[in-house]
């Protein structure tokens, strides 16, 4: 499960781009907290505090308590060219609400997969699924089993065993997660590539 991370901040007297730049040349970013029917709070954060977080690689699919306040990041504006980061939505949430998550997979038993000993390659068609889940039991990382698939094989979200109490949140399909293909599938679009990995599998 992931862990809560913490922040602290200062609340924002003014607003607009000049005061936001002035925020960000001390090397603070601009921040807001909104939802659960309480008002809008701008604050701004520590840059360096904020970029440990974002360097955790689970920063929105964890709880984060910002002030004591309990959210869960939604956005984050980053810089085009220095990739910093310029702003960021928190939305507030109760302990046991009920959000929805990026959650990244791990695809595990690939050494069982017939298919890729035989020199397939795993396509990944998604690298995180999108889960509704309780705020308090997000998971880190969702691990799927590729055993025994064959090359020309698919895997779905539907023989996927999701941690208890959460669903995915796209119901309208059944959609796929990656694939097994053929090396020779392959050459067409990534031309020796293809040939060289699955010599090297």
């Amino acid at each position: 499960m992931s862990d809560t991370l913490t922040l602290s901040a200062e609340t924002r007297d003014r607003a607009g781009k000049g005061a936001s730049r002035a925020l960000r040349r001390e090397g603070r970013v601009p921040a807001v907290i909104y939802g659960n029917k309480a008002d809008p709070v701008s604050i701004h954060l520590n840059e360096r505090e904020l970029q440990k977080l974002l360097n955790t690689g689970h920063f929105f699919n964890s709880v984060v308590m910002v002030n004591g306040e309990r959210t869960l990041p939604k956005d984050v504006a980053f810089d085009v060219v220095s990739d910093r980061p310029l702003h960021v939505d928190f939305l507030r949430i109760s302990e046991h609400a009920t959000v929805t998550v990026q959650v990244p997979i791990v695809f595990v038993d690939e050494e069982e997969a017939p298919g890729l000993k035989r020199g397939g390659v795993l396509n990944i068609v998604r690298h995180e699924l999108e889960l509704v889940v309780d705020a308090a039991s997000i998971p880190d990382q969702i691990e799927i089993s590729v055993k025994g698939l064959e090359v020309g094989d698919s895997l779905h979200i539907s023989a996927v065993t999701l941690p208890q109490g959460a669903t995915s949140a796209i119901t309208d399909r059944d959609y796929t997660i990656a694939t097994v293909v053929a090396p020779s599938a392959l050459k067409s679009s990534e031309g020796g590539e293809a040939e060289t990995e699955a010599a090297g599998a």
